[in-house]
């Protein structure tokens, strides 16, 4: 008899490739003059598309943090367990740099290679990510404070990961974390009523509770609170130099929609002790450039989940049948992965060049400040935007298959809502790019010398600028209006860094339809004049060339 059981049809998984095998990735490494990190990130791609990699990152979702708040006598331990592989993640991660090891990195480049590696490595497990931004992004801020900078920032930079509660300095290398959030006031840290009281030994000793704290099992935090001079920045040690503990309390784990992985926690701090990061009153200024670092690393996730999404949409078309013809033939399903393909290269050209620009900034360009400063505020606000449709359109790919656990797009499309919210979500992005034109004027200048270089190349594009460039000049309403403003801001700046610097038919596409106006509402509606064949040729692995 036949057996009921024959399996035909069925897409081969996607193991054993590399994940930094990705023109798009590569086009912008080169057009940001990091090139030269191209073996060091596909040394991390490899790691990225192998079955053990990607068994690390299933594992770790499927089996989420959990709070032990006391011991088995009722002694207050405060930790989180997590699963074994979660360290093994984080361990990749440091070694390879992707936390603060570009700090003291002097190679011309180094953070654009960083944000290549984070974009490669964050497509195996998003969740362990975030305390590898938070390190990353903690180091300019704790420069407003050279003290603590010259005791910790050697260690945060350091290539170990050394996970354990001990003071910092008995460690190998730290992590850093922040918490900033309070439940009676969001986005809007000034309502914070955490409170600071200065020590006889210029300590501060905070009290208060934090509504929200992204890893909280970190060794070192960034927290505002309330000083006698006003809203502060402060940096916490879970552990106090003589050994004992910080008064950290973690008073539950959040139960969220992705980013399982990872503990967010609501804290309290009793009299936990503290050091002030640059001077009282000036908390938001002093933490700000933690945000916007951390702001760059949602928008390279985001490109990073999209990237995700397109070649494991791809991969399944390729390998699977329909109708007589693999799906990847038919012209409708060849329409939405050449669309999806076309956002994703998108965001990842933006993503590196804000790198870029953030990088050039340190070295003191004032005009590459100056488009970063508006730049990331567009981009944060579009590119994250766009990852929950573009991972939604994503999984219907695979059909049924695609709305199972087992095919990694659950998890892809609980994940992709995550970086609109963290940092600002939508419309915080968006009334931050109106104060970045409002109060600096020269971020406008800077913006637009940079898309005018494309000026020329594409008459849809030249076009687009004008229209915005008319859009700016009418102030009625402009908070009303800024989601609009901002999300034309943002276009323009893909379309033009994809006309200089990405593949033609992939700049040809994103011109006729995001600014040409020939294009639907839903991915998969490109015009027929777009050459999807040669887009598509863009999303295959190793495996199948």
């Amino acid at each position: 008899m036949p057996s009921t059981h024959d399996v035909v049809n069925q897409v081969p998984a996607l193991v054993g490739h590399d994940v930094a095998d990705d023109p798009a990735l590569l086009d912008a490494l080169r057009a940001q003059d990091a090139s030269w990190a191209e073996p060091e990130v596909r040394e991390l791609g490899r790691l990225a598309g192998g079955e053990r990699a990607q068994e690390w990152g299933r594992l770790v979702n499927e089996n989420p943090p959990t709070l032990r708040t006391h011991d088995r006598v009722g002694h207050r331990i405060d930790e989180v367990e997590f699963h074994p592989h979660w360290h093994d993640l984080m361990s990749v991660a440091v070694s390879h740099g992707l936390h603060a090891a570009p700090w003291r990195d002097d190679r011309p480049g180094a953070h654009v290679a960083r944000s290549a590696k984070f974009y490669v490595w964050s497509q195996v497990e998003a969740g362990h990510t975030c305390p590898i931004s938070m390190t990353y992004s903690a180091v300019p801020a704790l420069r407003s404070n050279a003290d603590l900078a010259a005791a910790f920032e050697p260690l945060l930079a350091a290539t170990e990961y050394d996970y354990g509660l001990r003071a910092p300095s008995g460690k190998r290398g730290l992590i850093a974390g922040m918490s900033m959030t309070e439940k009676q006031g969001g986005s809007d840290v000034r309502a914070n009523t955490t409170r600071a009281e200065p020590c006889s030994d210029g300590s501060y000793a905070l009290t208060g509770h934090k509504w929200f704290t992204s890893a909280p099992m970190s060794d070192v935090f960034l927290t505002l609170a309330q000083a006698p001079g006003g809203l502060s920045c402060f940096l916490l040690p879970r552990v106090l130099p003589d050994g004992t503990r910080n008064r950290i309390h973690l008073q539950r784990l959040k139960d969220k929609l992705g980013n399982r992985s990872n503990a967010s926690a609501e804290i309290e701090y009793d009299g936990a002790i503290g050091w002030l990061v640059g001077e009282q009153g000036r908390g938001v200024r002093t933490i700000i450039e933690m945000v916007n670092n951390t702001r760059l690393d949602c928008v390279t996730g985001s490109a990073a989940g999209m990237r995700y999404g397109t070649v494991r949409a791809a991969h399944h078309a390729r390998h699977r049948t329909a109708f007589g013809a693999p799906l990847v033939r038919q012209p409708l399903m060849a329409n939405v992965l050449a669309d999806l393909a076309v956002e994703a290269e998108a965001a990842t050209m933006v993503a590196l060049r804000l790198a870029g620009a953030g990088e050039r900034a340190l070295a003191g360009d004032e005009q590459e400040a100056a488009l970063r400063r508006l730049g990331l505020a567009v981009s944060k606000y579009w590119v994250c935007k766009r990852a929950p449709a573009h991972a939604a359109e994503a999984l219907e790919c695979l059909g049924g298959n695609g709305y199972v656990e087992e095919s990694g797009m659950p998890r892809l499309f609980r994940e992709s809502p995550l970086s609109s919210i963290w940092e600002g979500s939508g419309n915080v992005a968006a009334l931050d790019t109106l104060r970045a034109m409002t109060r600096e004027p020269g971020s406008v200048e800077a913006f637009f010398a940079e898309v005018d270089q494309a000026a020329g190349a594409d008459a849809r594009l030249d076009a687009a600028v004008a229209d915005v460039r008319a859009e700016l000049g009418d102030r009625d309403a402009a908070e009303f209006r800024a989601r609009r403003v901002v999300e034309r801001l943002a276009l323009v700046l893909q379309g033009s860094l994809l006309v200089r610097h990405g593949d033609k038919a992939v700049a040809d596409a994103f011109c006729a339809s995001r600014l040409g106006g020939d294009w639907g509402v839903a991915f998969g509606t490109l015009p027929g004049t777009v050459d999807t064949a040669t887009i598509l040729s863009r999303t295959e692995t190793d495996l199948q060339r």
